[in-house]
């Protein structure tokens, strides 16, 4: 059909022709309506796709870690305040938590005289704990004796605050020679033989005693750290220039106090 205006040529209408091996669409540019063609040439909806989920494994050595870490610090905590708490105990209680431990100071003060006097003395216990004694004391320097001493001498030992420890005549030589090692070198302990003793090894402070059966037993340490010293009637004295000689008779010897 041709358009004719007034005073020009005819004009024919444009056509727009598609750009070559494009296809016809539906009107609007966008696919034919009902179009559910698949990839490959399929027809029907398209399912849809389920996500695949992955399953992740949850790391132990991390949590492991920081649990056992957690747990050291714990441990170092509170043995850190039972070491205070400890640390702070004076030594009488230390001395009154060892299990079997006698406390003479307690149950029978009136023997722990304290006299100088010449000759042999009469004691409760045996070995004694304290009483009157001689004016002499036995060395007390770390003192490993193998035969009996004089307990008169003895026992001034302990008043100077010396820890002497005994073991019944014919104790093995292992369990002598463990005894031994706590003694050798140690200021305020010294170590003999004693005739007649109920147990194989008996300890002694002035006015404590504790009797057990091996030398492997740890209240042995426990006695030596809670006595040693502090259990002294007379500050600040020695223990050496004393007696070195064995024997039970006490010697008549001036060593001071």
């Amino acid at each position: 059909m041709s358009i004719s205006t007034q005073g020009g040529p005819e004009r024919r209408p444009s056509v727009v022709k598609p750009a070559a091996g494009a296809k016809p669409n539906s009107p609007g540019g966008g696919k034919p309506k009902g179009s559910g063609a698949r990839p490959g040439g399929g027809k029907g909806p398209r399912k849809p796709v389920t996500p695949v989920k992955v399953a992740q494994q949850r790391s132990w050595g991390p949590i492991l870690l920081f649990v056992a870490v957690g747990a050291l610090a714990v441990g170092i905590i509170g043995y850190g305040a039972f070491a205070v708490i400890k640390g702070s105990e004076s030594w009488e209680d230390r001395a009154a938590g060892i299990d079997g431990i006698v406390n003479y100071r307690e149950t029978d003060p009136g023997m722990l005289t304290a006299n100088h006097k010449s000759g042999p003395q009469t004691y409760k216990t045996n070995p004694p704990v304290g009483g009157d004694h001689n004016t002499a004391w036995q060395n007390c320097m770390g003192d490993v004796y193998d035969a009996p001493i004089a307990n008169e001498h003895a026992v001034h030992s302990m008043e100077h605050g010396a820890v002497w420890i005994t073991y019944k005549t014919g104790l093995p030589q292992d369990q002598i020679d463990k005894l031994a090692e706590k003694v050798q070198g140690n200021e305020f302990m010294l170590m003999s033989p004693v005739d007649g003793l109920s147990n194989n090894i008996s300890l002694q402070a002035w006015g404590y005693q504790l009797k057990v059966d091996t030398a492997d037993d740890d209240r042995i340490d426990s006695f030596i750290r809670a006595l040693r010293v502090n259990a002294t009637q007379e500050p600040n004295a020695g223990c050496s220039s004393g007696v070195t000689a064995t024997g039970t008779t006490p010697r008549e010897i001036s060593t001071g106090s």
